[in-house]
């Protein structure tokens, strides 16, 4: 491309960065992680890419999802394993409510940089640099830990290198075998008010591998039935660090960030003359942009040239988040725009960023908000005659109390129980499942819906 390198977003203004005091210290972390291995690869990148491209001729549906804000402290082999198996339970919800590919892409395994409405956080007569993400400082209000260390760019590095290890083994070391749907349910989840729905569901998939193996379809020779494939994504925020693993594919050329298969420019950081943006462009990655309310047709159609000139199917995720008060005014005006000037990209619904709420001193998401925004999104999608492709969820396998709602009905007053997000309130691992079980319901809706109008076309 036309005068990018991997660090030509050095010379654009920047937006959400964090201020180090050493920079030479800053520098020569950067140099360490330029020599590291990848943390993912660009074969594997452009076979996401292809994937997407799936999602966006609605052949498929994209699952994207998981920590607001990954944690150093709370980086374990099980919370691995359970934000794995809720995802798992979730894929196959919508795959067979929707008859098609699930497209699986998780929040982890790089998600560590948030960006901040403010820079400083004031605490009593204290102002001390707001917490941006634990690959940046500490959520501890001290002095200390505070200012930005450039030192845990490496602890970044060494945490996702081995989430990633260990998300491969369960993704192809028979975890994700289909044969064990039953075995994926958590305690909690399975004494839920949804066990009986999941249950069903896993009677129906054993019933049908049965029926496989009867034909002469064993899983054990079906590698698609045995194993999956699962992506890493996270937002494109401490460019430093990206720039640092931003590789050449030695095979088929381009550069590629190894630091996660997709990335995405927040709502804050795509201005389309700044940094962000910039980096993006020049990667060949798949790519997401956040859509705010803010965001009008004109500035959309700039960022789509800026970011996917060729107008390649995959290469561009539309993230909508309006809020669920919002969506149904901000969202049909960005569709026809995009329509009108035939754009191949993925449109994916986040109702998580624009309802948040306040609550008990505590931020919170009602979960009625949140599957009204994504009912609004299908709506809006089927009144303009475009693919609702996917949704995009702050979600954990852990029974955390920081969203309200849902089929427990958690109240404001158990908020306090178990809230132990870093920084935004995310669903716990029934309400994620009863989000996809609500979801698949609409992707049903729709089939069916697709299936009459070709039915309609043939007579």
């Amino acid at each position: 491309m036309d005068h990018w390198t991997p660090g030509s977003w050095r010379d654009k203004p920047i937006e959400q960065t964090p201020v180090y005091a050493d920079q030479a210290a800053l520098a020569d972390v950067e140099r360490q992680l330029a020599g590291f291995p990848p943390l993912v690869f660009a074969g594997e990148a452009r076979s996401l890419r292809r994937s997407l491209a799936e999602v966006a001729g609605g052949r498929a549906f994209l699952l994207q999802g998981g920590d607001c804000a990954e944690s150093f402290s709370e980086h374990s082999a099980d919370n691995i394993r359970d934000f794995f198996r809720v995802f798992l339970q979730m894929a196959v919800v919508l795959t067979y409510a929707a008859a098609s590919p699930v497209v699986k892409v998780g929040r982890i395994a790089g998600q560590f940089a948030k960006p901040r409405s403010a820079p400083f956080e004031t605490q009593g007569d204290v102002e001390l640099p707001s917490y941006r993400g634990d690959i940046i400082n500490d959520i501890e209000f001290s002095v200390n830990v505070r200012r930005p260390d450039p030192q845990r760019q490496l602890m970044a590095y060494r945490q996702s290198a081995a989430t990633l290890n260990l998300i491969r083994a369960f993704a192809t070391g028979g975890y994700a075998n289909l044969e064990n749907a039953r075995r994926w349910m958590l305690g909690f989840v399975r004494n839920s008010p949804l066990s009986a729905r999941y249950s069903q569901l896993a009677d129906h998939i054993s019933e049908t591998l049965g029926f496989m193996r009867a034909i002469g379809l064993d899983p054990e020779h079906h590698p698609e039935l045995r194993q999956t494939d699962f992506y890493t994504s996270h937002e494109a925020l401490l460019l430093g660090y990206e720039q640092a693993l931003t590789r050449v594919d030695s095979l088929e050329g381009g550069y590629f960030a190894t630091s996660g298969h997709f990335l995405w420019i927040g709502d804050r950081t795509r201005q389309p003359d700044g940094a962000h943006i910039e980096y993006v462009r020049g990667i060949q990655n798949p790519i997401g942009l956040k859509c705010g309310p803010s965001l009008k047709p004109d500035a959309l159609l700039r960022l789509i040239d800026a970011l996917d000139p060729q107008n390649e199917p995959g290469r561009l995720t539309l993230i909508c988040r309006f809020g669920a008060e919002k969506a149904a005014e901000a969202l049909p005006t960005l569709l026809r725009a995009v329509s009108r000037e035939g754009r191949n990209v993925v449109w994916c619904c986040d109702p998580m960023h624009g309802n948040t709420i306040s609550a008990g001193g505590r931020k919170t998401r009602p979960f009625d908000r949140v599957m009204s925004e994504i009912r609004t999104f299908f709506e809006a999608h089927r009144a303009e005659g475009t693919y609702a492709g996917g949704i995009h969820l702050e979600m954990t396998g852990q029974d955390v109390t920081e969203c309200i709602g849902g089929a427990r009905d958690i109240s404001e007053r158990e908020l306090h129980m178990r809230y132990d997000t870093t920084c935004d309130p995310r669903l716990n691992a029934e309400q994620a499942i009863e989000v996809a079980f609500l979801v698949a319901e609409l992707l049903k809706a729709e089939r069916l819906a697709r299936g009459g109008h070709d039915k309609e076309a043939a007579e």
